[in-house]
């Protein structure tokens, strides 16, 4: 069974954007983007909010095809046009586009059965009220929050909805300038 991996950056105080969703205090790196690089070669499954769907789908398809394109911009859009995208969104949930499966309801039942069916990894980038949602539903199997140093005090938190105790192992840490990436894994029962 495919695992679904949360990848996300976060402050130090446990949100992913300020108050207003700004998130200019995200720190990046090509060697980030490599370590990125390497998740999204074993996943064929994006997974995204409304939100977070509409912006990627505004710029990933055609973002490797600009003339100043980065690196990082012509591997990601390349990974983005052939992966299935998986859309929690209740006011999409009708639309039909290639390669994207809107889920609006049963997201338990549906994202179960996507996890069952993958032959590859799922991946999350951004999409907090998705994460939230997949959270109550006990869906994450891999967190890999991308931790920046930086206090916000106040905005939209990493962890939001959460039942119950979520007992997780630490796998591994790396570290990018000033960011450290935590892996985390669910432990699951039997």
């Amino acid at each position: 069974m495919s695992k679904i991996i949360l990848c996300m950056h976060t402050t130090l105080d446990g949100f992913v954007a300020g108050p207003k969703g700004e998130m200019d205090w995200i720190n990046l790196s090509p060697g980030m983007f490599d370590f990125v690089g390497k998740l999204t070669d074993r996943a064929n499954t994006a997974l995204y909010g409304r939100v977070t769907y509409q912006m990627m789908d505004g710029y990933w398809p055609t973002a490797g095809d600009q003339p100043n394109a980065s690196k990082h911009d012509i591997e990601h859009s390349q990974w983005y046009n052939r992966v299935t995208k998986v859309v929690l969104s209740r006011s999409m949930k009708n639309e039909k586009r290639e390669r994207t499966k809107f889920v609006g309801d049963n997201v338990l039942e549906e994202i179960s059965k996507i996890k069952q069916n993958a032959t590859g990894d799922i991946l999350i980038f951004g999409s907090p009220r998705a994460c939230h949602t997949l959270m109550a539903l006990d869906l994450i199997d891999d967190y890999w929050p991308f931790v920046n140093p930086v206090l916000l005090g106040q905005g939209i938190p990493l962890f939001d909805k959460i039942k119950d105790r979520t007992p997780l192992h630490l796998v591994g840490t790396k570290t990018f300038a000033e960011v450290v990436s935590l892996h985390y894994e669910r432990k699951r029962q039997g």
